[in-house]
């Protein structure tokens, strides 16, 4: 035999060897992979070996409601899926690198190995990437606007959808024919509720808008991202997301409330609510019973018509008619429900908001309109109770002396619902301050100019803020507010006193240039240690102010900018435009969270960022510096606006925890599965290891 052949033998008897004693790992793995008879585990491999970091879906319509449960694969591969519910699942693999696998029937108990399937080239991988990597190949061009208006006017839509899903990078046939993409893109931003004022930003974008034009023609043409999102890393691989359907497949955005949030063993077990706005509903979770249903709000409010363009999706159907509106949810300590909503017409406000008739209105009246009022559910009565407000309610926080705080412009509200509770008064049972600073240094408020005047160093100083976003401070009950407002810069902290509104006293703080690249507030969030965290929009971070800092506080300096050394910036490189710097990100935060109780399970007082067009929420381990992405991966289309962290079992470990949110974007129809897809209500929860069951 020759020296030759003898090697080429000699070559696949050791092939043959390294195959089969790979194939023999891959058993062993398998095996003993522990699972008890309400899991599914095993190993997923792919032609290159085992798949690390690629997530291992199960999907099933057996239940009263159709569910989702995924999980991601350990550094060799394995998987557990565990507690699930006793049906039929179909089970695949998706991943960075990947297309989707076959989908393999299962059930709970079995042992189930996966192959994974690598994608033949970049285009196929992109399909599963999130909107903002396809949003990555938008190139801004040079025009009127600089580029970081450029970029606040984009990030605007991210309030309502995803910009870079399939729906938005492939505009739909259905729109008609045009002359150019450009026109299509014109007729396109006309559509749905906010389709007036989506139009007229679109268009405020002058010529520039043509880059809209030219992405979408450039993806038609085969166009994809060259740059792939990481695979999940470390504790990114611990997480299980269990998801329900609920509400309606025309349901727009949902806020959700699982328990009182001073209290989160409250309610444990127990059901959930969902605020769903456009559809005038509750929408309800049994997680016991996986089982949804939807309660309908009462309003004595107009109908809001729906003379939107026909849509080609829905065609004439008026799918955003609606009357109750309604908007943010709170649970109290008895269960019960509160909830912005509709309950009269906008103009129709209480005489006693404006007339001087109450210590409110004398000291600061408000005239109106405001467009959402309070109600209130009560799952044991199953009854509904409006109150009426003078401001326009929108997101709260409880107190520790059970008043619901309302956000608004220029003006902090709340209701006493323990007032209102014992009087069933509306009138007595609210009050508001507007934000007037401790400008002339005397520890109080007095006489002072209103916000288009000069500071007077021997007065005091209203100013005009935002409060889309508010949070209340565990340590001081101090009320810190977050505006909304692309070009917003503020974080601004209200004290009630002892006898608002004369004792109600306001600070504002900025953040110094250095911290403040593209501006444009968002949500804000306080751990229990007091620190505040606020998100920017325009620059995608997280900056953390801690007010102890400070070596000024009051007088005619305190103004904004007077506590530079109070911030701290947390920011992660993610994908930018097409040739942009790292400020032009094409991700943007809506909400922010702090987990002080650990409800999730990474640890107290974790910040947690909804992460809107990039199907994720951005997290922050305070203790360390960490910084983190929880994925969401399937359906694509997560858009987390409002969360709610529970403890079912303190005792029980991981398994007792759960952090909720759910998909809130206008359009469901967006999100993966098209037109018929319902909203989504999602809980998280963090294991130890990725096969603890």
């Amino acid at each position: 035999m020759s020296m030759h052949r003898r090697i080429c033998l000699l070559a696949i008897a050791g092939a043959l060897v390294v195959s089969f004693t790979w194939t023999q790992a891959q058993q062993r793995n398998s095996s003993t992979v522990a699972i008890d008879n309400d899991d599914i585990g095993g190993i997923v491999t792919s032609a290159k070996g085992p798949e690390a970091g690629v997530w291992v879906i199960a999907e099933t319509t057996d239940l009263p409601t159709k569910f989702v449960k995924t999980v991601v694969t350990d550094d060799q591969g394995r998987y557990v899926l565990p507690d699930l519910p006793q049906a039929n699942y179909q089970v695949f693999v998706r991943g960075y690198g990947l297309v989707d696998s076959p989908r393999v029937p299962a059930k709970p108990g079995q042992h189930l190995d996966l192959k994974a399937v690598v994608a033949p080239d970049g285009l196929a991988a992109a399909q599963v990437y999130p909107a903002n990597y396809w949003l990555t190949l938008l190139r801004v061009p040079k025009g009127d606007l600089d580029e970081k208006d450029v970029m606040i006017e984009t990030k605007r839509c991210y309030s309502c959808h995803q910009v870079g899903d399939v729906a938005t990078r492939d505009l739909t046939k259905n729109l008609g024919s045009y002359k150019s993409s450009l026109e299509k893109w014109d007729r396109h931003t006309t559509m749905g509720p906010s389709g007036p004022g989506m139009a007229s930003n679109f268009k405020a974008l002058g010529a520039q808008r043509k880059m809209y034009a030219d992405w979408t023609d450039r993806i038609a043409e085969g166009a994809f991202p060259k740059v792939a999102p990481p695979r999940p890393k470390g504790v990114e691989r611990n997480i299980v997301i269990s998801m329900w359907d609920w509400a309606l497949p025309t349901s727009r955005r949902s806020d959700v409330a699982a328990t009182d949030e001073r209290t989160p063993t409250m309610n444990a077990n127990g059901l959930l609510y969902g605020t769903i706005q456009g559809s005038d509903i509750l929408a309800v979770l049994d997680p016991k019973k996986n089982e949804t249903s939807m309660i309908k709000i009462p309003t004595n409010a107009p109908v809001i018509d729906d003379n939107t363009p026909e849509s080609p999706y829905w065609g004439s159907e008026k799918i955003w008619k609606r009357q109750a509106d309604p908007r943010s949810a709170a649970m109290d300590s008895q269960g019960r429900v509160w909830l912005t909503a509709r309950i009269r017409a906008p103009q129709q406000q209480p005489a006693f908001c404006k007339d001087g008739s109450n210590k409110y209105s004398k000291y600061f009246p408000l005239p109106g309109p405001s467009a959402r009022q309070v109600e209130m559910y009560d799952p044991k009565t199953k009854q509904f109770t409006m109150v009426d407000t003078c401001f326009a309610a929108d997101h709260n926080k409880f107190d520790d002396k059970d008043s619901l705080v309302f956000g608004q412009n220029s003006a902090i509200g709340w209701v006493d619902t323990a007032t209102f509770d014992k009087t069933h008064d509306a009138a007595a049972s609210q009050g508001w301050c507007p934000a007037v600073l401790d400008t002339n240094g005397d520890g109080k408020i007095t006489e002072w100019t209103e916000p288009n005047e000069s500071v007077d160093p021997k007065k005091d100083h209203r100013i005009t803020f935002g409060c889309y976003s508010d949070a209340i401070n565990p340590k001081d009950g101090s009320i810190w507010c977050s505006g909304i407002g692309e070009h917003d810069t503020t974080l601004v902290r209200l004290e009630r006193g002892l006898n608002p509104p004369q004792t109600c006293k306001a600070e504002v703080y900025v953040p110094p240039p250095d911290k403040m690249r593209i501006p444009g507030s968002g949500g804000v969030a306080i751990g229990s240690d007091g620190s505040v965290w606020q998100n920017w929009r325009g620059s995608h971070e997280i900056l953390k102010f801690d007010r102890s800092k400070c070596k000024t506080l009051n007088g005619p300096t305190a103004t904004g900018q007077h506590c530079a050394e109070g911030w701290t910036v947390y920011k992660t490189p993610g994908p930018t435009f097409e040739g942009g710097s790292e400020d032009q990100s094409t991700d943007m935060f809506y909400l922010t969270e702090v987990d002080r109780e650990n409800t999730l399970g990474l640890g107290e007082n974790v910040v947690l960022a909804g992460d809107v067009n990039a199907d994720s929420f951005f997290v922050v381990m305070p203790k360390t510096g960490e910084m983190l992405t929880l994925r969401v991966p399937y359906p694509q289309g997560f858009h987390s606006r409002h969360t709610s962290g529970r403890i079912d079992d303190p005792h029980a470990g991981w398994k007792g925890r759960g952090f909720w949110s759910s998909y809130s974007m206008y359009t469901p129809w967006h999100q993966e599965g098209g037109k018929g897809s319902r909203q989504k209500i999602v809980k998280f929860q963090a294991r130890p290891n990725p096969l603890a069951k």
